[in-house]
């Protein structure tokens, strides 16, 4: 079957969504032990959440990037995820959805949230031929995803480890079914339309 090009896939409960991030240690470790941000973390600065456990690996080099080495599985509310579905806007600019770029760049600008569709990746990071999403947080979008929709945080580095170890034997059957298992997201079409770029 094939894929709708822009799709929110994700592992979602009754109430929850896990998103990927992927700190340094000295951050990440501390989060995943706690269950919450750590202080030194940065409330003040966009943060970016993604459904994809494949699409994190891709972007964190299945933790191996510096700064990234330790990828954290957040399991946050769903109406918190869809408040920042509901309040985003598009990062770039798309004829059709917005009227003009001047009415964008103001949307952008007053926007806690901004959507970003990336090509998904497959088990050996190549790209996919449709979208993942990413969820940039800002402003008030960041600090109700700290305090108010943050509901557990894990440190999945182990899995990344392990599956990344699979794939580079070639046991790519092994290494799938080892994937956190992600489906599509019910967001429906009220209220998200101005997210398909």
């Amino acid at each position: 079957m094939e894929r709708p090009h822009h799709e929110i896939r994700a592992t979602y409960e009754a109430s929850t969504i896990t998103v990927y991030q992927a700190y340094s240690p000295e951050l990440g470790l501390p989060a995943a032990r706690e269950g919450r941000f750590p202080p030194a973390w940065k409330r003040d600065r966009m943060t970016w959440i993604k459904p994809s456990f494949l699409w994190m690996m891709y972007r964190c080099g299945w933790g191996a990037k510096e700064g990234q080495e330790t990828v954290l599985a957040v399991e946050i509310s769903r109406d918190g995820f869809e408040w920042a579905l509901r309040n985003a806007c598009l990062s770039s600019y798309a004829r059709g959805v917005h009227p003009d770029r001047a009415t964008w760049q103001r949307q952008l600008k007053r926007s806690p949230a901004r959507v970003q569709w990336d090509p998904e990746r497959d088990l050996r990071l190549r790209p996919l031929p449709y979208r993942s999403l990413q969820l940039g947080l800002s402003g008030e979008a960041v600090r109700r995803y700290a305090d108010e929709w943050t509901v557990a945080i894990r440190d999945v580095t182990p899995l990344a480890h392990e599956i990344h170890g699979l794939v580079r034997s070639g046991d790519l059957d092994s290494a799938a079914r080892l994937l956190p298992q992600e489906r599509p997201y019910p967001v429906g079409d009220e209220g998200f339309a101005h997210l398909h770029g």
